[in-house]
């Protein structure tokens, strides 16, 4: 049970970063040459192995703290409003508070995501003391199976830590579709979750280029209940997984490049973890140019892109500047942009 002093600390932070948050959506309507969101990896290795993921491996080193630290200049350079840790598995990187004050310092909201295993209370108080503003675990089943170890069984007891010690948000994602062998397992965690204080998103597993897979009728029940559960904030923010899930292309203009920036281990800015190698532009050289060039750029592979994050933050211009420019030759094609990322990392 969270203490008194607890529930008051939280309470304003919840505020003082729902403030933020608005002023982060007024700054994105007002000006679309800045990104909204990026997502930067400071170790691509994870603790993990779960089969669906191409986003990791077993040996990478973590980044060098100063070469995160100017990293994360670089995007504040940009303009960018929210700045997220994802990896790998983020909580590898022995400085990781640090490259969390750093966001904070330039102004922009932290988040972070994690699979979870690595925390403690101890760890916990220290993201409160870094500035963590969002922290997301996703649960893919109840009981660790062949396909995933981030199970409601195993983290549990890390979700009842955070209950009792984080002041930042934190949001429980379970997942339905391809590769879960049990659908009704994602309720049983988004009950779990709301029972703890938390929020609760589901997201609809991709394949290994980022392209939907429809929903059976099973997972699709069950995805429409836990919509049911769903309690409000921007996370939520996710109407185009209704086609997803009947397995329709969604009909909008991915601003990938330009509104989301997803960088790499590398330093490279990518349109997103399932099409690296594009526009494959190191950091420190990305410009306006750049912003406003991917901004106006066509990209095959979003009419059936899972990614929900590029899919929430390209609503702030939906309404604005179609995309005229022709897509890069070889996007969406399955393992064209890992490619190019090798090449562009070996020169």
């Amino acid at each position: 049970m969270a203490t008194i002093s607890l529930k008051v600390r939280r309470r304003f932070a919840a505020i003082m970063r729902r403030l933020r948050e608005f002023r982060m959506i007024a700054k994105g309507l007002l000006d679309k040459d800045h990104p909204v969101l990026a997502h930067i990896i400071p170790v691509r290795r994870c603790n993990l192995a779960c089969t669906y993921c191409n986003e990791f491996d077993d040996f990478s080193k973590p980044v060098v703290l100063e070469t995160m630290l100017n990293r994360i200049d670089e995007l504040g350079r940009l303009g960018t409003t929210i700045m997220t840790i994802s990896g790998g598995e983020p909580l590898l990187h022995p400085q990781l508070d640090a490259i969390i004050s750093r966001i904070r310092h330039n102004g922009a909201l932290a988040g972070m995501i994690t699979n979870g295993y690595l925390l403690t209370a101890n760890r916990i108080e220290k993201l409160n003391a870094a500035g963590l503003d969002h922290l997301q675990i996703s649960i893919d089943n109840v009981n660790p199976d062949d396909v995933s170890k981030k199970s409601l069984k195993v983290l549990d007891k890390k979700l009842q830590l955070l209950a009792q010690h984080a002041t930042f948000h934190v949001n429980i994602n379970s997942v339905v579709g391809g590769g879960t062998h049990y659908p009704e397992d994602a309720l049983t965690i988004s009950h779990r979750a709301l029972e703890l204080g938390f929020t609760s998103t589901v997201g609809i597993i991709h394949d290994g280029d980022g392209q939907s897979r429809p929903l059976a009728d099973k997972e699709r029940s069950v995805y429409t209940a836990i919509k049911q559960l769903e309690k409000s904030s921007y996370a939520q923010l996710n109407h185009f997984q209704e086609a997803i899930a009947e397995g329709r292309p969604n009909n909008w203009r991915c601003r990938a490049g330009a509104r989301y920036l997803y960088v790499c281990e590398d330093g490279l800015v990518h349109y997103c973890s399932q099409q690296r190698g594009y526009p494959g532009v190191p950091l420190g050289s990305y410009t306006v140019h750049d912003i406003r060039r991917e901004f106006r750029t066509v990209k095959p592979c979003a009419p059936h892109c899972t990614v929900s994050c590029v899919h929430q933050v390209s609503m702030l211009d939906f309404w604005r500047t179609p995309q005229t420019l022709p897509q890069p030759d070889g996007l969406g094609q399955p393992g064209a942009g890992k490619l190019v990322q090798i090449e562009q990392a070996q020169r």
